[in-house]
């Protein structure tokens, strides 16, 4: 293991599969509610292992979610947003939906906050496919409001939240069960709803695609951004040097805050020359890069040898094709993750959300939201995102939980 900057050595104990359940108890100061351990993974199914083409993995996850209630079953009336064909915002489609009944293995649950995320504006686009009509969506928390037939673990009333689900822009829905997580009593609704997908995404970037730790050079793209900024902060917070690469003054400033020890600005000239500057020539360890078509190439040039080029996103459109030639230089590694992949396993799902809520808890990272909206402006959400109107998370609030479920 490596050694952890003051503060981090509370989530030494966090490595082994079942962290979550463990976590709960070794931190009981910080708060964390005790009930979560009714969702031990001791008892649970495991999902299988993702092996599908990138583009494909989000459609696996989400298959049948919303089509597998109970035939005949009570539907409950609520609304949701419909994609009928691709383009821009103007084709989500508010509209009356009806959720059945979960069946074998599902959960009903009445949300109250959605994460908004890059994502949702590739499958919006048609940069990652699926069959239409859909739901867009992939974070959300809410409260269980039915159980399916015989399932353990689970019961009415639970907070809960996912990440990686298709289908979250919605009052209310059903979800496979073992892919549900809880949400501690000292995290509200809107926190968990900005945190799991994006602290998720740094959870794993940081602690299991690379060995970050004291003396390692990162550079961070869109470093004021919901994930970027969250790599920041945990970065620093494991001893890395954290060099962030945002696109105004503004974003500067915060990116500093969130613990960047230098910030350039990408406008302000060839940011690969000030990267060999500030590391003495020799270049960073590892490039996160969720930009894509406007910084991959720069990015390369950033990396030291046998430095990790990771691409997590595509802001700005997809990239070039990189040839195998233009690694072979410096015997660079270049890979593009998903967070769905890295918690495939219920054992890699509950071990992720642990650390991400002990990490918050413990004031190890911070989500910023700085937006929110109601569900119904999701549109002008992924708008305002999309245009880089936006800094840190954005949180689509849902107003409606009462008539979702027809509660007096």
């Amino acid at each position: 293991m490596p050694p952890f900057s003051t503060g981090f050595k509370t989530m030494q104990h966090l490595r082994s599969h079942n962290a979550f359940v463990r976590q709960v108890s070794a931190t009981a100061g910080l708060g964390l509610s005790c009930s979560a351990i009714r969702f031990s993974s001791s008892s649970e199914s495991q999902a299988p292992h993702l092996k599908l083409p990138f583009q494909r993995i989000f459609a696996q996850i989400s298959k049948d979610e919303d089509t597998g209630a109970r035939s005949g079953a009570k539907m409950v009336k609520a609304k949701a947003f419909k994609v009928h064909k691709v383009g821009g915002p103007e084709v989500l489609q508010w509209e009356d939906v009806e959720v059945g009944e979960p069946g074998e293995g599902q959960v009903r649950i009445r949300q109250t906050a959605v994460g908004l995320n890059f994502i949702d504006i590739y499958f919006r686009e048609g940069i990652y496919t699926h069959p239409t009509p859909f739901t867009p969506g992939m974070e959300a928390v809410g409260v269980v409001t039915a159980v399916g037939p015989g399932l353990t673990g689970r019961q009415v009333g639970d907070r809960v939240a996912y990440a990686g689900i298709l289908g979250a822009y919605a009052e209310e829905r059903l979800v496979a069960a073992d892919r549900v997580v809880p949400v501690p009593s000292n995290i509200d609704d809107i926190t968990a709803a900005a945190a799991l997908l994006k602290a998720g995404t740094a959870q794993f970037l940081l602690r299991r695609l690379g060995k970050v730790e004291r003396g390692v050079k990162i550079l961070v793209h869109a470093a004021a951004g919901g994930v970027g900024s969250l790599l920041c902060q945990w970065g620093n917070a494991l001893g890395a040097t954290v060099i962030g690469v945002v696109s105004t003054e503004a974003k500067a400033a915060q990116a500093k805050e969130d613990g960047a020890h230098h910030v350039l600005i990408q406008s302000e000239g060839d940011f690969a020359e000030k990267v060999k500057e500030i590391t003495n020539g020799e270049g960073v360890d590892i490039v996160y890069d969720s930009v894509g078509k406007d910084t991959l190439q720069q990015s390369l040039e950033c990396l030291r040898r046998r430095g990790l080029m990771v691409c997590f996103g595509q802001s700005s459109g997809l990239p070039d094709p990189i040839p195998l030639g233009a690694l072979a230089k410096k015997s660079l590694f270049l890979t593009r993750p998903s967070l769905m992949d890295y918690t495939s396993t219920r054992d890699e799902l509950l071990e992720c959300a642990g650390e991400v809520f002990t990490a918050l808890a413990a004031g190890i990272i911070k989500v910023r939201v700085n937006q929110t909206y109601q569900l119904a402006q999701a549109a002008q959400a992924q708008k305002d995102l999309k245009e880089r109107k936006t800094t840190g998370s954005t949180v689509l609030i849902v107003d409606s939980a009462e008539k979702t479920t027809g509660m007096a």
